[in-house]
């Protein structure tokens, strides 16, 4: 999941809005029907591609996050003495995925997407070891690189919209698992990486650049034009499709039996304003949230599985270079714990 999700993310992690060919001034009805433009922010565009028109749009988005863990094992004598050992873990992640987008307008209201994404994932994680009392830390590099989740997406404007009306576009998308799965790479434990007799530090060896699940993602999105703002938002609901026998690859080429796995789902919204500059420049800001539900395990919650709430504040521009390409600039910040640091996107989408 973001994305995902968008992950779900996962992905993590959701839905969105993207910049079009020109449009009429802000607070003006598009005289072919179609709403009116944006800065780009979220994933899944709320502005169609007119109907024989064929857009192909190369992106670059990079992320950024690091955690920190503290896990004491001992017991205490009064509330400032531990006796026993502390281990002290930081994670830092740097995720970069290229992918390429195709949309073509299948009617004045239809559009049909695909996306190929490539990523590269470097973690590092800097611990010292529970159980030995070593002063040392411990560096921990892995890395992944390949085809990420393929994902396929058919969008539909459901009203038509103009002055003082909105617009409401219903898409749903589904991601495939064309990544690497996350159960495949060899995980950092001789027999088992959970319950008794567990060893290893329980870290990946290489990184995934897959969920490992098939997802399916319903949405609705809108946007109102109030001069001299656009106001738009949309709500989501990615659902994982659970997997049966699933086994975890551990040292020495085993398995490990993991059974039934559900990931939870990813309910998301997001909103925000969009402001015409020129005739040329866009500018957006905005927020996107998703609540990730517990994952489970045989039926059972997964133990340490528990809700999150991912929320990213952010800031999107868009500038037509001519009437058939466009460059848009995104960054967003992490609100919560769980979401990265930040986030930066390019996208250069071109007009056929």
């Amino acid at each position: 999941m973001q994305a995902q999700a968008r992950m779900l993310a996962a992905a993590l992690l959701a839905s969105g809005i993207a910049a079009a060919a020109p449009d009429p001034a802000v607070g003006t009805p598009p005289q072919d029907g179609r709403p009116p433009a944006v800065a780009p922010l979220f994933e899944q565009p709320g502005v169609l591609t007119p109907r024989g028109k064929f857009v192909l749009e190369p992106s670059l988005q990079f992320g950024y996050s690091s955690s920190n863990r503290v896990v004491l094992v001992g017991y205490t004598i009064i509330p400032a003495l531990l006796i026993g050992l502390v281990d002290v873990r930081e994670v830092k992640r740097n995720t970069a995925t290229a992918a390429i987008t195709a949309r073509y307008g299948l009617s004045r209201r239809a559009e049909l997407e695909l996306k190929l994404p490539y990523v590269y994932r470097s973690d590092s994680t800097v611990s010292r070891e529970v159980f030995t009392g070593t002063g040392v830390d411990r560096v921990f590099d892995t890395s992944g690189r390949g085809m990420g989740d393929a994902e396929l997406a058919v969008r539909y404007q459901l009203n038509e919209g103009g002055a003082d009306k909105p617009y409401y576009v219903a898409g749903l998308r589904f991601k495939s698992r064309t990544g690497t799965d996350p159960f495949d790479v060899v995980t950092d434990c001789s027999k088992r990486c959970v319950g008794p007799n567990a060893s290893g530090t329980g870290l990946p060896l290489d990184l995934p650049t897959g969920s490992g699940f098939y997802a399916l993602q319903p949405s609705v999105t809108w946007l109102y034009a109030s001069d001299p703002a656009i106001l738009f938002g949309s709500v989501s609901y990615l659902y994982n499709f659970k997997r049966s026998n699933v086994n975890r690859q551990v040292l020495g080429g085993e398995f490990e039996p993991l059974g039934k796995i559900e990931p939870g789902g990813v309910i998301g919204f997001n909103f925000g304003v969009g402001l015409a500059l020129n005739d040329k420049a866009l500018i957006s800001f905005g927020y996107d949230h998703s609540s990730i539900a517990r994952t489970r395990q045989n039926g059972v919650p997964v133990a340490g599985s528990v809700r999150t709430q991912l929320g990213t504040l952010l800031t999107g521009f868009s500038y037509r270079i001519s009437d058939k390409r466009t460059i848009n600039i995104a960054v967003g910040a992490g609100l919560t714990r769980d979401t990265p640091d930040v986030q930066l996107s390019f996208r250069l989408p071109s007009t056929f």
